[in-house]
């Protein structure tokens, strides 16, 4: 398997850490839907999310398929390692 930066651990580790408290304030909120300040959170890490899966993205290669990601040319989603490979 191909041997990525430090950076790239470092970048994804942040994403998965992100993509956590999107899961656990989305369960809040499916319960706590008026609670204004989990809804400011929410918003925040979404923000945070896609500047973090942009990051990743301009630099080593797309996170998911099915148009979630853009593909450089030539087409690079069978570019190793995929993300679930690290």
């Amino acid at each position: 398997m191909k041997q990525m930066p430090a950076e790239y651990y470092q970048l994804l580790e942040q994403l998965q850490a992100v993509d956590f408290v999107l899961v656990d304030l989305t369960l809040y909120l499916d319960t706590h839907n008026g609670d204004a300040e989990a809804i400011k959170q929410f918003n925040h890490y979404a923000k945070e999310r896609k500047k973090l899966r942009n990051a990743i993205e301009s630099k080593y290669g797309p996170l998911m398929q099915y148009g979630h990601s853009y593909s450089g040319q030539p087409w690079n989603w069978d570019d190793a390692p995929w993300p679930w490979q690290v």
